[in-house]
C-alpha cells in the first residue's frame, strides 16, 4: 500500500507519493510540494507528518489556514483516504494506494470536455468563479448565485445544471455534492480557466 497526494494541475491529476517521515508544502522551492503558482499558498504552509500507518497534517501558520473537507486545520488532523485538502487556492485528494509502479510523480491524462453550448458554458463560468477566487473555502457557486449573475431564473440554470451532470458523467448521489464535483470536472478536464473566469468566459455585459 502507498499513500500519496492527487494533486489538480492544468494539464491533469499529478500523483506525489509520500515518502519518508515528513513532507512540507508550500510556494518556497525548499519544500517537498511546490506550490510556486499559487499566490494564495504560503511559502512554508503545511506539513504532513508520518503517523504510525498514517499521516498527520498540520498548518505552519499560514496566511490564508489549511482545510480539510472545507473544516480548518487549527491543531492538526489525522488523514482518511479520499481527504480533500485546500491549500492557498490549491485541492489536493489524500489517497491510500498504488499509483503507479513509478515513484516519480505522474500526470494521468483527463478526458477532453464534452461539448457545450453557450449558455452551458456561461452556467459553468459562473458556477467555478468561486474556486479561482481566491477564497480559501472555494465552494461553486450556488443555483441562485449563478441565476443573479446570468440574469436568468433559478429553474433555467437548474435545467442547465442537470444536462451538464450528464454531459459530465455525473450520476445523481443523493449527497448534494453533484455542484463540487461538476467544477472539479470542469477545471480538471480544461472547460473553464483562470484567464476565463478573469474575462468573463467570453460573456458580453446585460445591456
Amino acid at each position: 500500500m502507498r499513500e500519496y497526494l492527487e494533486i489538480a494541475a492544468s494539464t491533469g491529476v499529478e500523483l506525489r507519493p509520500l515518502d519518508g517521515d515528513r513532507v512540507t508544502i508550500g510556494r518556497h522551492a525548499g519544500n517537498d510540494i511546490v506550490l510556486a503558482a499559487d499566490d494564495s499558498a504560503s511559502r512554508l504552509h503545511a506539513v504532513l507528518e508520518r503517523l504510525g500507518p498514517g499521516w498527520w497534517l498540520r498548518d505552519l501558520g499560514s496566511r490564508n489556514g489549511t482545510f480539510v473537507n472545507g473544516t480548518r486545520v487549527s491543531e492538526g488532523r489525522t488523514l482518511q483516504h479520499g481527504d480533500e485538502l485546500r491549500i492557498g487556492s490549491t485541492r489536493l485528494v489524500y489517497r491510500i494506494s498504488r499509483p503507479s509502479e513509478d515513484d516519480q510523480a505522474v500526470t494521468l491524462a483527463r478526458e477532453a470536455a464534452p461539448p457545450l453550448t453557450p449558455r452551458e458554458r456561461e452556467v459553468l463560468v459562473a458556477l467555478c468563479r468561486p474556486v479561482f477566487s481566491g477564497d480559501v473555502l472555494g465552494v461553486p457557486a450556488s443555483t441562485r448565485g449563478i441565476a443573479a449573475e446570468l440574469v436568468v431564473t433559478e429553474d433555467a440554470v437548474k435545467q442547465h445544471l442537470l444536462r451538464l451532470y450528464d454531459k459530465f458523467g455525473l450520476p445523481p448521489t443523493g449527497s448534494g455534492n453533484r455542484r463540487v464535483e461538476l467544477a472539479r470536472e470542469a477545471v480538471l478536464r480544461g472547460a473553464v480557466s483562470r484567464a476565463d473566469i478573469e474575462t468573463g468566459g467570453g460573456r458580453s455585459a446585460p445591456r
